[in-house]
Parts: C-alpha cells; structure tokens; sequence
C-alpha cells in the first residue's frame, strides 16, 4: 500500500459505533437488501453482492435504498416482518467479515420519480389510473410536498402529501429501523435530505410551497427529516446510529435547469453554502449522528451521478467546507480518488470517502489498493450504461426500458454484477482452439473470458496495438477514465496464456485453423448520401488526430456528436450542430446525467445547435441545409465533422462456428459489446 493510503484504512467511528476503515460504499439504487422496484422481500442477488465487497475490505456498507412503502402493492416496509428474520440471518454472517451496514430507507422520490408513458398514462387517464392503483398508486409515488412539475415526464405534477401521511411515514421509518436494528444492523441511513428527493423536497423553497407547519420557515421546511431521526432515536435509543444522505448545496437554478462546474453566475434555488451551513447544524442537533455528502438535485443530476465530464473530487470542495460548522462525522462522494480522499482525512476536513459505481466494475478495488495493485483495479469510466439508463429527451418520458428499471445497479463492463446467476465462469467441457478477430473491446473481453473457461485463445488484430476504435473514443481529454480501461485491458490480455498476433489482418476466415471462430471487426462509418460529402471527415477521423479548422460543423447530433463539440469546446475552437431530430442526444440509454450535462454546457457556452435541420449539400466552407419550415441557408465553417451513424462490418457471417459479438453483431454501446461477448463465450 501506498503510504498516503495509509491514513484510509485506520478506524473512526459513528456514534458509539467504530467502522474499521475509512471507506464508505455508498447507496445504489438496485442493490436494495429489500428489493428494488417490486414487493419488498429479502433479496439474495444484493445479499450476495454486498457480501463479497465486504470480504474485500469495505469499512462501511450502505445497500441500495428501502423505500419505506412498496412502490408496488403499497405495503408498508415494516408489514413483512420475515424478511427481517432473513435479514437478521445473513448479518451473522456479514459481521463476520468486519465490515459495518447502515441499510438507507426512504420516503421516496416525489417529483423525481422517473415515471414512464406507461405511468403518464395512468395518472393522465383516471380509470386507467383506478384500476392501477392497488400495483401503482401514481398518485401516492409521485407525492411531494407541493405540486411540484414532475423532472422526467412534461405535464405532469406531484400532488401535495397531507399531514397525516407524513405523521405515517414518520411512524414508518422508527418502527423499520426498529426492525433492522433488532435484525443486527447498525444502523439507518435516512435518504434524503439528498437529490431533490422527497425530503429534500420539502426542505428547499422552489419546491416547497407548503403553509401549514411543514413549510414557509427554515424550521418548517427542515421539520420533516427532524421528525424522522427524533423519532428513530425515541424507538431504537439514542446509541443507534443514524445517518442522513446530504447534499450540502443544489447546484439549481430552476426546475430541469442545472448550474455547470464554474458557473457561478446563477442565483441558487435550492440549498446553496449559507443554508447549508445552518441546516446541517440543524439536522445534527435534531439527532442525526453522520452526513452523507455530495451536491445536486434532479435538475442538476450530474452532481450526484457524475459522468465522464465532470471533474474528479466534483463535490469535495463544497463538503469539506460544511465540515467546519458539525461535530458529527462527514463522508463526500462523487467521483472520489483515494489520493484525494485521504488527503481530506489527514487534513481534517473529511472523516471518511464515498465510492459508489467503482464496486460495481471491480468488487475487490479496496483489497487491491490495500496490496498495492492499483493497476489491476478495473476502472469505471462513469458511463451509466447499465446502472443507470435512465434517459429522456424532447417529447418523451423515461425510456428506459422496464427490465432496467428493475434490475438497476447492474455494470456495462462487469456483466456479473447483480447477475452472477446468468454471468459466471465455469470451466469448459471440452478445451478447444478459438480464434478472436479483432481486439477492440469486444475481442479483447470475448478473448478474456474464453482463456478464463480454459480454452487456448488466440487473438488477431490488424492494427500495431489492442483496443480498435475505443482508442480512438478514449481520446478526449475528459474521458480520462477510458484511457485507463484500454490500457486494463491490455495488461489483463498479458497475464493469460492468450496468443496475440498483432499486425496481423484477417481477410479470410477460412485461413484460420481454429475449433470455433469469434469475429469482432466493429463497425465502420455510415456517410449520407449527400452532395459534397468528400469535403467532409468522419468522427473518428477527428478523433484519431485529425486537425480541423477553429469553425466547426459537426452533423448528427447524437452522443458522439456532442461529445465531439464539447471536446472542441475545450480546446477553444467554436462548434456548431446540425441535427434533423428534435433534441440532442434522442437515443435510448443515455442517462440523463450524461446527456443533461451535454445539453447544459452547449447551452451556456452559446454553442449554436440547429434542430429539426436537414443537410442538403457540404461545401469547402460549410454547409447547405433546410430547417423544419423549409427555409434553406448556408452555415459557414473551416471543417465540416460528419457524425450520423455505423453499420456492423462483420468478416464473415454467424453460422454454427463463427459467432458475432460486438459491432460486428450491431452497433450498439459498451454494454452490447461486452455483454454480447460472455453471451457468446460461455456456451463454447
């Protein structure tokens, strides 16, 4: 171990509680010891998750969060008393390992809920709604503290919650904790004064308009996580610990608008540093014993989920300040490096680091930075592509699709997190010769679990080096993380008895002496049919080095696309956009963190986008195109960057020896790839 880690891995305590090291693995949505989206039951899949990454050295360990009623059915989470009994089993266990469980409950999402067309409809059609309503009560699940616009879908609104209910759900939460505690856990995570979820809802005046005595007044919009943790603590004594899920300031400038790192120009709607200050004075007097930090709300999404974009230690600054005015310890989370982290804890101004979505990459990252085997922490690169899919664009919902709605949590490049039931290496019944065309991504992970299984692996690439177009992808200078994840690739490629031939093009696969054949040749650019498209180049011609004018027009508005305009950004170069959809980035799972955060810096950087545009010609100097009321114009630029879209280019077809994984299968993200390729490779 690295002597600056050292300071990680030495004991504190909450409460009368000790944790013996000083990493947190903080709540995701998914890996709820109760069930996720569905009847709350004792659920082994998490059970099984959580267990590993606390024989892995994890100090603290918060599962995904317990809403305090069922989203489906409506009953109440201390109703199914033999859940806890399982619970109170697999603590014995747990507790073997030495690791410590807060399990984090909540009163729910409110306005935050990411309903789908599905939801939108049941609670637009009010017999469709009625009929529901014993499996969805929409009206209940969306309740806030006011009626408040609902972030994902256009038109709908949260109805206010009575006060009877918040007396029930108070009365909820104490006798839960209750439950867990006497089931061995050690203590309750109150989620949250937390991402404009239904408490902080109630704590924040744009979303709060409340006049009875959960609103108006600081103390009144606070009352309500008050309450709770009183009483918790008048159920369960005052020696059993509760924390409380914090984001110390909104990042929000109005309903579905977020404020940007380093804009700092905008007046704050929510919490911003001086009601922080004195809220979480007030929440630590009301009984509360540690603060779970990061920032943002719904609106500002990228705070609390931060993608590839946003910089590392992204909250850092604004939770080690709220440190100074509390006794009580505090944890930040958000992108947190260990150097970073420790730094903090030496300095005194954290008592403890978050990490979330690395453990669903790399499971045992804690040991192997124990051991001092940083290179073999396989990163997360803070895609979203599986753990949260959650995606909206103009004129729709959340498109995500039911199965992931259920099933969050769940990691694009570790297709065993939270299916280790579908996902799992076992050894091949027969060793067999196989031959990998291709070492993208999708060659490499298929060559990987293939030499795992036991077989002998040969894999071929054309190119002088493994990675394919991923290469390419990874050259931004914000996708940091990507760099990483090729250069993992690469040496894990080294550690297998896996032959590679590089310099080496396969043109004919039946030039290849192989038991069964695995073909990973990606994909390759689908240029448009358009008059002077020869005065264009290709995004990944760009990508891979190729210099372009300080005018840019970028056509095809999609993921890469905005990508590529942001990238310009920073170099100081001025992008413009053309795209015949209605919105940037109108694909299916991108989350919106992600593609939020594209929209939102476009905007504030004044980057002009033309939507609903067609290209009709590319010139020398730019480009002719016709807007959504037939009006044709000229856009002027040194480079025109052509950015619409790939098609499978597969060597060979699939037949009963030859098997298609990645692009080469269908164009699709990390996700497809890698998943495709254990698909594929476990029934060899």
């Amino acid at each position: 171990m690295k002597q600056e880690y050292e300071v990680l891995f030495t004991p504190w305590k909450i409460g009368k509680v000790e944790i013996k090291n000083r990493i947190v693995m903080c709540s995701m949505g998914g890996t709820s010891i109760f069930g996720w989206m569905e009847p709350s039951h004792f659920d082994k899949e998490a059970a099984n998750f959580l267990l590993e990454r606390a024989r892995n050295n994890v100090g603290l360990i918060l599962p995904g969060i317990a809403p305090i009623r069922d989203t489906v059915g409506g009953r109440w989470l201390y109703q199914n008393k033999g859940k806890f009994q399982r619970l109170k089993e697999f603590m014995d266990e747990f507790h073997r390992t030495g690791a410590k469980m807060f399990i984090q409950l909540t009163a729910g999402m409110g306005r935050a809920m990411a309903v789908n067309d599905l939801m939108v409809k049941m609670i637009r059609n009010k017999a469709l709604g009625a009929i529901a309503k014993p499996i969805f009560d929409m009206d209940y699940i969306c309740a806030s503290a006011s009626a408040t616009p609902n972030r994902w879908a256009d038109g709908i609104y949260s109805r206010p919650f009575t006060v009877e209910e918040i007396h029930q759900i108070v009365e909820a939460f104490a006798k839960t904790a209750k439950l867990c505690m006497d089931a061995g856990v050690d203590g309750v995570e109150v989620h949250a004064v937390h991402e404009g979820y239904t408490l902080d809802q109630f704590t924040m005046k744009y979303t709060n308009q409340r006049t009875d005595e959960y609103g108006g007044s600081f103390e009144n919009r606070y009352r309500f996580p008050a309450e709770i943790v009183r009483a918790i603590k008048k159920t369960c004594g005052g020696d059993f610990p509760v924390s409380l899920r914090y984001s110390v300031v909104s990042k929000t400038k109005g309903f579905r608008q977020g404020a940007l790192p380093g804009e700092d120009d905008f007046t704050e709607v929510g919490r911003d540093r001086k009601e922080s200050e004195r809220a979480a004075r007030f929440l630590q007097d009301a009984g509360y014993d540690m603060l779970n930090c990061d920032n943002g709300t719904y609106d500002a999404w990228y705070w609390p989920h931060p993608p590839a974009y946003m910089p590392e230690n992204c909250n850092l600054a604004d939770v080690s300040h709220i440190k100074g005015f509390v006794t009580i310890p505090v944890v930040c989370a958000g992108k947190m490096t260990p150097s970073a982290g420790a730094e903090a804890i030496r300095e005194g101004k954290l008592d403890a680091m978050g990490v979330a979505r690395q453990f669903l990459t790399d499971p045992a990252w804690v040991t192997k930075l124990m051991e001092g085997r940083e290179a073999d922490i396989k990163p997360c690169i803070h895609c979203h592509n599986a753990c949260f899919t959650m995606a909206r664009y103009e004129g729709t919902a959340n498109i995500q699709d039911l199965s992931d709605a259920i099933h969050m949590a769940r990691c694009a490049l570790n297709p065993r997190t939270m299916q280790s039931k579908k996902y799992k290496i076992q050894k091949a019944a027969r060793v067999k010769d196989i031959a990998v065309v291709g070492g993208g991504i999708g060659g490499m992970e298929s060559a990987l679990v293939l030499s795992e299984r036991g077989h002998r692996v040969t894999l071929y690439e054309k190119s002088d080096r493994l990675g394919g177009v991923f290469v390419w992808a990874a050259t931004p200078v914000y996708k940091k993380k990507d760099r990483e994840l090729v250069e993992w690739y690469r040496r894990e490629i080294a550690k297998h008895p896996i032959t590679v031939r590089l310099g080496t093009e396969i043109k004919d696969i039946h030039t290849i002496r192989a038991d069964e054949i695995i073909i990973a040749t990606g994909s390759e650019a689908k240029p448009p049919p358009i008059r002077g498209i020869e005065h264009s180049i290709e995004a990944t011609e760009y990508l891979s080095g190729r210099e372009v004018g300080e005018n840019v027009i970028i056509v095809g508005g999609g993921l890469t696309g905005c990508e590529i305009a942001y990238d310009l950004i920073l170099k100081g170069k001025k992008p413009q956009i053309v795209e015949m959809k209605k919105d940037l980035i109108a694909v299916k799972g991108v989350c919106l963190a992600n593609s939020s955060f594209l929209r939102e810096m476009l905007a504030y950087k004044k980057t002009p986008v033309f939507l609903e545009t067609t290209l009709l010609e590319i010139k020398k100097d730019g480009v002719t195109v016709k807007d959504k009321e037939g009006k044709v114009f000229d856009l002027k630029g040194d480079s025109v960057i052509v950015s619409v879209g790939y098609k499978p280019t597969p060597l060979a077809e699939a037949s009963r020896h030859v098997h298609l994984v990645g692009d080469a299968n269908g164009v699709g993200n990390l996700r497809t790839v890698i998943w495709r390729a254990w698909d594929v490779c476990m029934k060899l």
